[in-house]
């Protein structure tokens, strides 16, 4: 139970600050400044939640780490189950105290909509395609980088938390502008259904591209990891 308590808390965290401050600073590209700010925002959480969480759970605080973790033969089943659900309650908690954060306190949401931070298709021009593309090539990358550092063989140390925080932030720069990168599907998952209870049903549309994408480059990972670690 302290496993899924400790994943509940990291989820939330995560998107509180992660996405709360894309809602507050804003993802243009083209500015720039709030574009780097989101994504250091999302690293440097990984960061504090894997030193802070990280001897309990193992901080995976995503679905898609989790089924990478599952299929390298580090969890059994009923643990994944429970993580993901614990994720994903996470997730919604923290999108909705993000909602009573911009609500209640008349903060202003620097992105336009209320939408929580959701991820979106627009910078693919709406191609589910190429969103699902982004995603699956983003997590593939980002979860072989998790399998990496905390292989037994690599002996990181506790440098782990460090490089993975600094990977998410690595792909949040290339993602932002095509999908608001998710690589995560908890992530996805609270900030649109609060969303859409606040009636903005856009990101609930495409969550599924937030959904699949990710799962598919995790278990991508993980299988490519599995088979050049054995071939050693």
């Amino acid at each position: 139970m302290k496993k899924y308590v400790a994943e509940f808390i990291g989820t939330l965290v995560l998107v509180v600050l992660g996405c709360g401050t894309a809602m507050l600073v804003g993802c243009d590209a083209a500015a720039g400044g709030g574009y780097i700010l989101t994504a250091l925002a999302f690293g440097l959480v990984i960061v504090g939640m894997a030193y802070c969480v990280g001897n309990i759970s193992g901080c995976h605080i995503n679905p898609a780490v989790s089924l990478g973790v599952l299929m390298s033969g580090g969890m059994s089943v009923k643990e994944f189950v429970g993580y993901v659900v614990s994720q994903c309650l996470g997730a919604l908690g923290g999108a909705g105290l993000l909602a009573a954060i911009f609500g209640l306190g008349g903060v202003k949401d620097m992105t336009g909509i209320a939408g929580f931070g959701a991820n979106g298709l627009a910078g693919v021009n709406g191609s589910v395609v190429a969103g699902l593309l982004v995603e699956i090539v983003l997590t593939f990358i980002f979860v072989m980088t998790i399998l990496g550092v905390t292989s037994k063989k690599a002996g990181h140390g506790s440098f782990g938390g460090l490089v993975i925080g600094l990977t998410l932030t690595l792909v949040h720069i290339l993602g932002i502008g095509l999908t608001g990168t998710s690589v995560n599907p908890a992530r996805s998952f609270g900030p649109a259904l609060v969303a859409a209870f606040a009636g903005n049903a856009q990101p609930m549309a495409c969550l599924w591209v937030f959904i699949v994408g990710p799962l598919v480059g995790a278990a991508l990972a993980a299988v490519t990891y599995k088979t050049l670690e054995s071939s050693k």
